[in-house]
């Protein structure tokens, strides 16, 4: 009887859970948090549920995809082992990222790039 019962225990604590998981990267840090999934279960529910914004400011109106898709209706349901990611603006705009790192490191026809200078 006890061999019995000692398989079942070990049968119930490696059952697996069906999780989604709420990404956020604010400027100082990054939250991955996973939620117990719930039949029905929308985009805004996995966001309350995990906690994010408890711990930091999120940025309105919440702009968010899953897996990189955006999504429009918070209300979308989500299926099983979804990652639901919390968009923020952007701080630097891109063209003026590339626009530095040209000056730094400028490659044209009268000026030779710092690969020319690494091979000699």
């Amino acid at each position: 009887m006890n061999a019995l019962n000692s398989s079942a225990e070990t049968l119930q604590t490696h059952v697996p859970v069906a999780k989604v998981w709420v990404a956020y990267a604010s400027e100082q840090q990054q939250f991955h948090v996973d939620v117990l999934f719930e039949s029905g279960m929308t985009v805004l529910d996995a966001i309350q549920k995990s906690g994010i914004d408890a711990l930091t400011t999120l940025p309105e109106p919440l702009n968010v995809g899953i897996f990189g898709v955006k999504v429009n209706d918070l209300n979308q349901v989500l299926n099983v082992g979804d990652r639901v990611e919390i968009y923020r603006a952007l701080t630097i705009n891109p063209k003026d990222i590339r626009r530095k790192r040209a000056k730094a490191n400028p490659s044209s026809k009268y000026c030779r790039s710092n690969r020319f200078k690494q091979l000699n």
